[in-house]
């Protein structure tokens, strides 16, 4: 990434509605978001079958891009940063040539009409900076208004994409002539999809698929009623965040029955999306079904980040965002880039985060923690002090609270509720269930927050002069304790002091005495 500041703003010409993101890129610190805006005014009413933008929706989508521009231009965006994308609507509109004229007329900007093809592969850009793709092949799909796109992909990159016209405004205005829905319409939208669906489905099953992510406001809005009926705060980020399909059953068959009056009455549904929900809830169904899915996670970046992240490839050469998904490792990219916006000491948080990974690593017969554990404690000593930024009072409740809503990518949402929790417990008291976020642990988890944060504090200490001056630890076991030999450049008078006030913890939960000497 460049070290220079800039600021893009992408636009996003949807068929239901119009969306901006502007982010600020640059300084080692990745991607910032600095705002967002949608206007959900359906450009694409009642031109699914007569492939025309009526005037009122035009002159709608206009007034929402000076608004746009404007926002845009508030926030420091130079005009040649302002990229607009047209999709499915006005891709397929026989008068898009005079509504893009009008637009450019009205207010200067150009807006690119993008393929299916091309709209797959920025979603695909901007969800794999989201969620880690895996080592097998995942399915990725974004449900529009007009399209959804469908990609297979894994970590050597892209293995199918493709565009659909399945839309749920498109299957909305074609299938859906009640309301509430009639079974045999349902089975009319279902019989569509899965006619539409079929190269996809066929592709999955070969590739042995066994994954779903989704990104959309259509997916995002059936999480988040899934959380509202389980008495999950509904507001906080969904990235990263699943429901299985025993979850989204419940779901949909407390909602397909109803009314719009009775839709508009439910907790987490957005208001806008009350008719939209119906096809997209059938929808979500025959992808479960189709792919024989068991969970689908969510994607808070698609589209439009996608956007973003292509136009700064070109506009700064940046070959590694060409590359394949196994050059990108999202996770360790955005817990650097949250260091660096919280101006974090980076020599001494990645010494802290060797010498844990080395006390992880020599102490792993006696914690017996898998793998995977390792990972996690290598973010939380990364990120264990970046609380300061805020007060170096209590910094490890500040560093906690900063992980818990710093938006990191590519982190389940328990796996960032560690990570805070092993930050949270690197000083100052040790864990414990008065502290009551800790007691809602569940019992494995609070293991792990025992151990990591216990290896956390000890080489927090170890690392106590700032100097970076223990090369490597290796553990021995003596009688009914264990001894760490030290190896360091110069005499670890401070460390050895300052680890012997923080090792008691690990020693608690290791059920060890814990001796530290040179080698």
């Amino acid at each position: 990434m460049t070290t220079e500041k800039i600021r893009v703003a992408a636009i996003d010409l949807g068929t239901n509605s119009f969306h901006m993101i502007i982010v600020e890129a640059g300084s080692g610190k990745g991607i910032v978001e600095i705002d967002r805006v949608k206007d959900m005014l359906c450009i694409g009413r009642g031109s699914i079958s007569t492939k025309m933008l009526d005037e009122e929706a035009m002159l709608a989508g206009i007034a929402a891009l000076k608004k746009f521009l404007v926002l845009a231009t508030h926030h420091g965006v130079a005009s040649e940063n302002i990229i607009a994308f047209a999709t499915s609507a006005i891709r397929e509109a026989k008068n898009q040539d005079d509504f893009l004229r009008r637009v450019r007329a009205e207010t200067g900007l150009k807006v690119n009409v993008i393929s299916g093809r091309e709209e797959a592969e920025f979603i695909y850009y901007g969800v794999r900076n989201a969620v880690k793709i895996g080592k097998h092949p995942d399915l990725l799909f974004d449900i529009g208004g007009g399209s959804v796109e469908f990609v297979i992909a894994d970590q050597r990159g892209v293995q199918l994409l493709e565009s659909r016209k399945i839309g749920v405004a498109r299957m909305l205005e074609r299938f859906v002539p009640s309301d509430p829905i009639a079974p045999a319409h349902i089975k009319l939208l279902e019989q569509f999809f899965a006619a539409e669906m079929v190269s996809a489905v066929n592709k999955a099953s070969e590739l042995k698929v066994k994954r779903a992510i989704a990104s959309s406001g259509t997916a995002q809005n059936i999480a988040r009623m899934i959380r509202s009926a389980s008495g999950v705060e509904s507001d906080l980020s969904l990235n990263n965040s699943s429901f299985t399909r025993e979850e989204f059953l419940k779901l949909y068959h407390a909602v397909l029955p109803l009314n719009a009056a009775a839709r508009r009455r439910m907790t987490g549904l957005d208001l806008k999306r009350v008719d939209l929900i119906v096809p997209g809830l059938i929808l979500v169904d025959m992808i479960f079904r189709l792919f024989d899915l068991n969970e689908i996670v969510i994607s808070d970046y698609a589209l439009r980040e996608g956007m973003v992240l292509n136009y700064l490839k070109h506009r700064f050469k940046d070959e590694r965002a060409d590359g394949s998904e196994s050059e990108l490792d999202i996770r360790k990219e955005s817990v650097y880039e949250l260091g660096f916006r919280c101006d974090w000491n980076k020599g001494h948080a990645e010494q802290v985060a060797r010498l844990s990974l080395q006390l992880f690593d020599t102490l792993a017969p006696y914690h017996q923690l898998d793998a995977s554990y390792r990972e996690i404690l290598e973010y939380a000593s990364l990120l264990h002090n970046i609380g300061t930024f805020i007060s170096i009072s209590s910094h490890h409740k500040h560093s906690q609270y900063i992980i818990m809503n710093g938006e990191l990518r590519g982190f389940s949402p328990s796996e960032i509720e560690i990570i805070g929790h092993v930050a949270r417990y690197h000083r100052k008291s040790p864990p414990s269930e008065k502290n009551m976020a800790y007691s809602m642990l569940k019992p494995k988890h609070k293991r792990a927050v025992d151990v990591l944060s216990g290896l956390l504090r000890l080489a927090n200490g170890l690392e106590r002069g700032h100097r970076q001056n223990v090369q490597s630890i290796k553990a021995e076991e003596a009688g009914r304790g264990i001894t760490l030999h030290l190896k360091t450049r110069v005499e670890p008078d401070i460390e050895i002091w300052a680890a012997d006030q923080l090792k008691a913890w690990l020693a608690i939960v290791l059920q060890k005495e814990i001796t530290i000497a040179t080698l």
